[in-house]
């Protein structure tokens, strides 16, 4: 399968690590991943404030980009970019857009997977090849699980690894108080949310805690960093991408995440 791979501003500016994970692991499995080299930003961000007119200019971008026939599918290691172009896309082009905005949204959108989905649904593959022998815990990101309902496939994906010891989260499905914008206007109450994440993932006694998306990490592990609590953070992808012929070494605790998320 011929796979357009997005980056997302994260991934791209932060955490180049995931991205180029999900590239290794796609091309393990036996498909070409292409990297369309005018992608930008999908534009959620903008949305998510309330400026629907304003990425209109990123939406048509990212309908060009990624509207090659030959792409048979695109993928992106975010539930939240996914969410993005799966459903405020098409808001955007109804609202703002013209009809050939809306035709190319709509050709996309339909081709548009989260990681996860698109190894378990479209790929149908669980099984990886992986190798990881260290105690993890999951962490489902809110867009992944109430916006693109991915339910149970990230943990399929990581009860298949090899020598993993894969730890239940209590309260999994309780919000880690990210959501974009939402932790620098509502500061105190992403701290508090954040804080019973904290002690749940701790509590778990894992090496390791992972999601789906790395905005979510970067919260997460910019708290686990100031506690110092010896808990990293990984992108479910580099878990994946990790086997016996090439492991993934543990960074240090202190190397986890970016400065600016401590």
């Amino acid at each position: 399968m011929r796979i357009g791979l997005f980056a997302t501003c994260l991934g791209d500016t932060l955490f180049p690590d995931a991205v180029q994970s999900t590239a290794v692991l796609l091309t393990r499995l036996g498909h070409e991943v292409v990297f369309p080299p005018g992608q930008t930003c999908c534009g959620q961000m903008h949305v998510n404030t309330g400026y629907q007119r304003e990425p209109v200019p990123l939406v048509r971008g990212f309908a060009e980009q990624f509207g090659d026939p030959s792409l048979e599918a695109v993928v992106m290691p975010s539930g939240s970019c996914a969410g993005s172009v799966r459903h405020q896309h098409g808001i955007v082009a109804e609202r703002y857009g013209d009809a050939a905005l809306r035709s190319g949204v709509a050709r996309v959108r339909e081709k548009t997977y989260e990681l996860s989905e698109l190894l378990v649904d479209v790929l149908g593959v669980t099984d990886v090849g992986a190798w990881f022998p260290h105690r993890v815990t999951y962490h489902p990101t809110c867009h992944s699980l109430r916006m693109l309902r991915v339910g149970e496939k990230p943990l399929r994906l990581l009860r298949a690894v090899e020598g993993i010891d894969l730890a239940e989260l209590p309260e999994a499905d309780s919000c880690c108080g990210f959501g974009g914008t939402f932790a620098v206007k509502n500061a105190a109450t992403s701290g508090a949310m954040l804080r019973a994440k904290l002690r749940h993932v701790t509590g778990t006694g894992a090496e390791v805690c992972t999601a789906g998306d790395s905005s979510c990490l970067m919260h997460i592990g910019g708290g686990l960093s100031r506690l110092r609590a010896g808990t990293r953070t990984l992108h479910l992808a580099q878990i994946l991408s990790s086997t016996r012929q090439s492991p993934l070494t543990l960074p240090r605790t202190d190397e986890t995440q970016p400065e600016a998320a401590r």
